[in-house]
């Protein structure tokens, strides 16, 4: 019990700094394509070429975080929810 009682402060902190985050910055790079809104196709020779749109984040490379994502779902809900 004490132990998770020390690592409360630590948890608080990570969550604020997230939260903070996700307010400064709602978007962040695309996983599967690394932020270049595209896969990289590389030829039997070698060669680097532009492969098809990333069907995840629609060929913009960014992605909505997980946290601005929440923060959007409960705004709605509440502002649905006192009309």
């Amino acid at each position: 019990m004490s132990s998770l009682l020390s690592a409360m402060p630590v948890l608080l902190l990570a969550v604020a700094f997230y939260a903070a985050l996700c307010a400064v910055s709602p978007f962040g790079t695309c996983r599967r394509c690394r932020g270049f809104g595209f896969q990289i196709k590389q030829s039997r020779r070698g060669h680097l070429s532009r492969g098809r749109e990333c069907r995840r984040c629609e060929g913009y490379g960014r992605r909505v975080r997980a946290g601005r994502h929440l923060f959007n779902l409960v705004s709605r809900l509440h502002s649905e929810g006192t009309r």
